[in-house]
């Protein structure tokens, strides 16, 4: 037992402040801490002013000490496989290096006992640390029974927030679906009444192409009767005299104009029924397909 307190006397002297592991490397600032090199490196990399982390009195960062002494003693405790977390580590009082055990309610600090004697905090009142602990702690449990309600509070809040969320998601997906559906039934009445439209449009003129290609028929063949006809006459003016009125007394020709009337076939294709009146057309007949009771304006 005593050579267990003896131990973890000696070891907490050989213990960084800082990593709470033996010292490596050790060096002393002018204040008379000790640190590991590396730990006092890193803590002057965070800090603008370079300060010591148990007094926090500033020094150079050139001002660094090598401590033989500590580098052999932690070296030591190493080969004797001592740990340093087994041990509890105690906080001493920087002036007195006395263990720390009193807490100060007037200046709300840590004292050791030499401390709690001095004109400093003469007529203080002062609590063992433990008790003094406990006192805080009680004060804390409203706040702390305050704070995790409110924690309940904004998870269950949490909560619906993410079940709204995935309701609005979900009624957004169903809405899509439904908008989708029903542009795809317009789109098709919409192409079913095209097509409609234009089967009459093509039957209409099939009627009125077959009547005037007849009428045109008819035409040619006159035509062709009056060219034939032309043509005897120019080759019978071009005889001789004797000849041509031989012919002529002989024939009786005469050019009649009996039978020979003519006409075009005139378009009869209802063109105001296909331009701009149609849209109006389709639009009211697909809106008359909608039933009132379903039919809610939209406004983009």
């Amino acid at each position: 037992m005593a050579l267990g307190l003896q131990a973890e006397i000696w070891t907490e002297e050989i213990i960084c402040p800082v990593c709470l592991d033996f010292f490596t490397d050790p060096v002393s600032l002018g204040c008379g801490h000790n640190f590991c090199r590396s730990c006092v490196t890193r803590s002057c990399e965070k800090q603008e002013i370079n300060c010591c982390a148990v007094c926090q009195e500033t020094f150079p960062e050139t001002n660094l000490r090598a401590s033989w002494a500590l580098a052999s003693l932690a070296e030591k405790a190493r080969k004797l496989s001592l740990n340093p977390t087994q041990t509890e580590s105690k906080l001493h009082c920087d002036k007195h290096r006395e263990e720390l055990k009193l807490f100060c309610e007037s200046d709300k600090k840590l004292l050791c006992v030499v401390c709690s004697h001095g004109q400093e905090h003469r007529g203080h009142s002062f609590l063992p640390i433990e008790e003094a602990a406990d006192i805080f702690k009680d004060k804390l449990k409203s706040s702390l029974a305050s704070l995790t309600q409110r924690k309940e509070t904004a998870i269950e809040a949490e909560a619906k927030q993410k079940e709204k969320i995935s309701q609005l998601k979900e009624q957004v997906n169903s809405l899509q679906t439904h908008v989708t559906g029903e542009f795809a039934k317009m789109h098709q009445s919409l192409t079913d009444r095209e097509q409609r439209v234009m089967g009459d449009l093509r039957q209409r003129e099939e009627e009125i192409l077959k009547r005037m290609e007849a009428n045109l028929r008819e035409i040619q063949c006159k035509l062709n009767s009056v060219e034939q006809q032309l043509s005897e006459l120019q080759t019978q003016m071009g005889k001789d005299a004797p000849t041509f009125l031989q012919e002529e007394a002989a024939g009786n020709r005469r050019v009649s104009d009996e039978g020979f009337d003519l006409s075009v076939c005139e378009a009869e294709l209802p063109v105001a029924k296909y331009k701009w009146p149609l849209k109006n057309t389709v639009w009211r007949q697909i809106i008359d397909n909608i039933s009132p009771s379903k039919y809610i304006p939209f406004s983009p």
